[in-house]
């Protein structure tokens, strides 16, 4: 299969026992993202970071020990949050994380993570990207459930 022909988007939803603004909290908060991580790619997020509006940027230090700044290009508090990825002072290459909560009631939440790299410019990060499949989308969200439903 080529670059061409590779799905460029991944993505996973699955029920959460726990109201939205609980598990809200744990994606908004990025001290919190290396807890749920399921690509075991996040190592730390210095606190009072959270973010509050499209237009906010956090910064992430990755396993590799560079850091990352995430620009928030959507936002909708409780329902909606994505980011795009850069280096430092960088243009962004173009990938997105996705995460969107449909409250199910007082109690249950369907999450759904998306990758999506349709707009990935830089061929270098094609192989990490290819690897980013719903397998570990779903890894992220069942430490995410694992976190939400025991608080």
């Amino acid at each position: 299969m080529t670059d061409q022909e590779a799905p460029r988007v991944a993505s996973a939803s699955r029920e959460i026992a726990a109201d939205a603004g609980t598990i809200f909290e744990l994606i908004a908060d990025p001290a919190q993202q290396p807890r749920w991580d399921g690509n075991d790619n996040l190592a730390a997020a210095a606190a009072g970071q959270r973010v509050r509006r499209a237009g906010d940027v956090f910064t992430m230090r990755i396993t590799t020990g560079s850091i990352r700044e995430n620009h928030v290009v959507e936002f909708d508090e409780g329902r909606l949050i994505a980011w795009m990825p850069a280096e430092v002072g960088r243009k962004r290459p173009g990938h997105l994380w996705r995460w969107e909560f449909e409250p199910l009631g007082a109690s249950r939440t369907r999450v759904t993570h998306t990758y999506d790299w349709t707009r990935l410019t830089d061929k270098n990060r094609f192989p990490a990207a290819q690897s980013t499949t719903a397998d570990r989308l779903n890894a992220s969200l069942d430490r995410l459930a694992a976190l939400a439903e025991g608080s």
